[in-house]
């Protein structure tokens, strides 16, 4: 957790308990409307309630891992200690899709979240990996989360969206995605 993005959010008028709402990553584009990602050293521009964004300067995932929770099975899912950051990674996919006007292909999208969990403070060709990657940070800048619980968060998401892939064009992670957030 960190104190810093805590108070900065808190101060915009953002719900840090995360109970009322879940922060929104804005998707920077250029003017072909080409994706720009996110430095780990950049500003994650977090929406708040009157849609404007407020930088957050974000710690590095290897910094905000903290104690050393055993996550529970997912293997049905998310339960519900866990759904809040589910449902903030996949909803950063789903707005990032959206704001780039393009699916990501299924199985792009198990490679992202493989890397994510393999290395959670590199680096990737593909945009959306670096708002992936805001998206935890910003999490665990608000909430408790050992390294295992992100590796089996990660994990999971990967098996969900390999579980969508119907071969080398399909976008149904995205689409199921979309419909349930």
């Amino acid at each position: 957790m960190d104190d810093a993005v805590i108070q900065r959010l808190s101060a915009a008028g953002f719900d840090v308990t995360l109970q009322k709402q879940l922060p929104i990553i804005a998707v920077a584009v250029d003017k072909q409307h080409n994706p720009l990602p996110l430095g780990l050293d950049d500003e994650v521009p977090v929406l708040v309630e009157d849609k404007k964004a407020v930088g957050v300067i974000v710690k590095r995932t290897g910094e905000l891992f903290t104690g050393n929770v055993v996550p529970p099975s997912f293997s049905r899912g998310p339960t519900p200690a866990y759904e809040r950051f589910f449902m903030l990674l996949e909803r950063t996919a789903v707005d990032y899709c959206g704001c780039i006007e393009r699916k990501e292909r299924d199985q792009e999208v198990v490679r992202v979240y493989s890397a994510l969990c393999r290395r959670p403070d590199g680096r990737d060709q593909n945009p959306i990996f670096s708002y992936l990657q805001a998206a935890a940070r910003i999490y665990m800048s608000l909430k408790p989360v050992s390294r295992a619980e992100y590796e089996a968060v990660f994990d999971r998401l990967r098996t969900s969206a390999k579980r969508f892939a119907q071969g080398p064009a399909s976008t149904n992670y995205i689409d199921a995605v979309r419909n349930h957030v």
